[in-house]
């Protein structure tokens, strides 16, 4: 997988392949889709990118861990925060993210709309001004 000092480039990009729930690989195992790493000319790693729907689920499988238990578990403050987050970073924008996002943390759908619409400065429907 690694070409001469290629172990160290490979051991620093690791951790940001980690975070996004990809995967590494040989070069000579990449596919069309992958992405391969070139260091002092040589093709040292390939990066196996996750799916969007599989980076979602990486995501809040991550938050779970820095939180330390189930975000259900996690009062109304930190699952406002969560939904913030994770609106900036697209999750939204996903296929079933608003439902994926609202199992996770163990509320509604309409709860998640409404986290994500009081960060707008929109109402609800049915509540007045």
């Amino acid at each position: 997988m690694t070409a001469s000092g290629g172990e160290s480039f490979v051991a620093a990009v690791k951790p940001l392949v980690d975070a996004m729930g990809g995967e590494l690989l040989p070069p000579g195992q990449a596919g069309p889709d992958d992405v391969v790493l070139s260091w002092e000319g040589a093709d040292v790693v390939a990066v196996r990118l996750p799916q969007l729907a599989d980076s979602l689920d990486h995501i809040l499988a991550a938050l779970e861990r820095k939180h330390g238990r189930p975000l259900a578990e996690l009062d109304r403050r930190a699952k406002q925060e969560i939904v913030r987050m994770l609106e900036v970073r697209g999750a939204f924008a996903v296929r079933h993210g608003v439902e994926t996002v609202a199992g996770a943390l163990g509320v509604s759908r309409f709860t998640v709309y409404n986290y994500l619409n009081r960060e707008k400065g929109v109402r609800p429907p049915g509540q007045g001004l």
